[in-house]
């Protein structure tokens, strides 16, 4: 710490506000380590040993600690919460063990693969002359759970639209390989669309100057490009023609969960009867 320490007191003698400068740029291990000295050794044997006082230490450095102590504290409810709930609600639907749980994993690749392109470059510094940017501080505290829920939901909106085709087809007697290639092949125009347009619209906030916003952009737009094209269109169909009919695995235990429908009419490559003209009618008279 360092001078000057300034000190203002209400006219009432009841409250004092003590302003002390402190080393670091106020958020990196300097600052922390002043903050942890006026916490844990200078406040309690100073202002905490009067009575009845009430001290709190605020100030830019100290919102910037509890802040991410707190999203710290919070981030694993928040995953726990929206990873079980998935699971649940994708087991409902597709009554199968495997499907929940490869929608999970396949999720949270997309996911880790946005993170690592954030920590590349906005950590590492990989690209930060094209995107315009010389020091970011590291990634905003609240940003990967944002990033998380979003691209958590994103995902699961692609797969539960592919899997639905799949299933729908299989369902309607086609084996596991025939509904894959189904599925993936009536879903690929759609889903490659989709993820054009999020990508480009993403793309637009990494121009941005406001930091937050450029992370954001780049995020989301190299977590759906991933998605959209390594994910869905490469693993999810392999990993389901490796597992074959494990697919649909459901213990018997499970057999209480509804059936739902998927979809109502499927393509099918089966012939259909000629349709024969109406026979002639001869002369009248």
């Amino acid at each position: 710490m360092n001078e000057p320490i300034d000190v203002d007191v209400n006219p009432a003698k009841t409250v004092a506000s003590v302003s002390i400068p402190v080393e670091g740029n106020g958020t990196d291990s300097t600052s922390n380590a002043a903050l942890a000295a006026l916490r844990e050794e200078i406040v309690p044997t100073t202002l905490g040993t009067l009575e009845d006082a009430e001290v709190a230490v605020t100030g830019e450095t100290a919102q910037s600690k509890d802040f991410n102590d707190q999203m710290k504290t919070v981030a694993p409810l928040v995953f726990g919460f929206v990873l079980l709930f998935a699971f649940v609600l994708m087991l409902a639907s597709f009554r199968s063990l495997v499907i929940a749980a490869k929608a999970i994993v396949l999720n949270l690749l997309s996911i880790a693969a946005a993170y690592g392109v954030l920590v590349l470059v906005f950590q590492h510094g990989w690209g930060k002359g094209l995107l315009g940017f010389e020091y970011t501080g590291g990634i905003d505290p609240f940003l990967p759970i944002l990033l998380f829920v979003i691209l958590f939901g994103l995902s699961m909106d692609y797969h539960v639209f592919i899997i639905s085709r799949v299933r729908e087809s299989y369902d309607k007697g086609m084996s596991t390989d025939e509904a894959i290639a189904h599925g993936i092949k009536t879903t690929a125009g759609v889903v490659t669309s989709a993820a054009i347009v999020m990508v480009g619209v993403f793309a637009i906030f990494a121009t941005l100057s406001m930091m937050i916003l450029k992370q954001f952009g780049v995020g989301l737009a190299a977590a759906i490009l991933i998605d959209a094209t390594i994910v869905r269109a490469i693993l999810l169909p392999a990993s389901m023609k490796l597992l074959g009919e494990w697919n649909w695995y459901l213990p018997t235990w499970l057999e209480w969960l509804p059936h739902l429908e998927h979809g109502s009419s499927v393509e099918r490559d089966e012939p259909t009867e000629p349709v024969t003209a109406p026979p002639a009618l001869g002369p009248v008279g």
